[in-house]
């Protein structure tokens, strides 16, 4: 495990992984390579369904990128950090599990970035999101203008980049940028989300997420062409025939 960075079995087919990187969680290189420590592991570990993303640190999820490595840095570096960067939200955001970001306190720039990444978004009522990168003469490069006009849309995705302003949790949920607000502690709101979660079916879980991904970039001919053959599959090797099966013998599912 990294210094900064651990994850935990919380129960059958849940991960919970923790950032603690004192004072804000400011994402440079430990955090980033403790991230893919933790993916690693959920890929060893072949059963995990749900990952919980969540910080130690009162009042950070995570602040953002780490603007002393920037400031030390020439554009070659700066390139290889982003990189860097852009390769670990990445390959969360296709993981083939479903990731939950547990949000409580700031998080800002590449930290709203990470929770963008993920496939859903928990947050407690002290949480606060914003892209401030235009204060710095620069634009959110690790997904953020890409993945925020499909959560929220154009208009409020421009209005949270141009002004750099920060949203609390409820607005957050107010605009979708958030899934679910909890009235108290968001990792625990995120671990119920994810203990409905993983009783599901992981591949129809995955399925419906590929789904929904397709419409933003697709005709609505090539969306239900691509739905139709999704649940096909499914129909075919998937686990709907355990779906089915204990829906006519009114038991719970057994899914893997």
């Amino acid at each position: 495990m990294s210094d900064v960075v651990t994850w935990h079995t919380h129960s059958p087919g849940i991960m919970v992984v923790t950032i603690e990187r004192p004072p804000a969680n400011a994402l440079g290189l430990p955090i980033l390579d403790g991230l893919t420590g933790a993916m690693d592991a959920a890929t060893a570990a072949g059963d995990v369904k749900v990952m919980v993303v969540c910080s130690a640190l009162d009042g950070f999820f995570a602040a953002g990128a780490d603007i002393k490595h920037m400031s030390s840095i020439d554009r070659e570096s700066f390139s290889a950090y982003g990189a860097r960067m852009r390769g670990v939200f990445d390959r969360l955001a296709e993981a083939p599990w479903i990731s939950v970001a547990a949000i409580d306190g700031l998080a800002l720039g590449g930290g709203m970035e990470l929770t963008l990444a993920c496939t859903m978004r928990v947050a407690g009522p002290g949480a606060r999101l914003g892209l401030p990168e235009v204060k710095l003469g620069l634009i959110p490069g690790s997904g953020g203008t890409q993945r925020l006009p499909r959560i929220v849309g154009r208009s409020r995705a421009l209005d949270l980049m141009l002004t750099a302003r920060q949203v609390s949790a409820e607005e957050a949920a107010a605009i979708g940028l958030v899934d679910r607000l909890v009235d108290g502690d968001a990792l625990k709101g995120g671990l119920d989300l994810a203990s409905e979660l993983v009783t599901m079916s992981l591949p129809a879980l995955m399925s419906v997420v590929r789904s929904v991904d397709v419409a933003f970039d697709s005709s609505l001919a090539d969306g239900n062409a691509f739905e139709a053959a999704e649940v096909e599959a499914l129909f075919e090797s998937g686990e709907a025939a355990e779906g089915i099966s204990a829906f006519l013998a009114k038991r719970p599912p057994n899914f893997a």
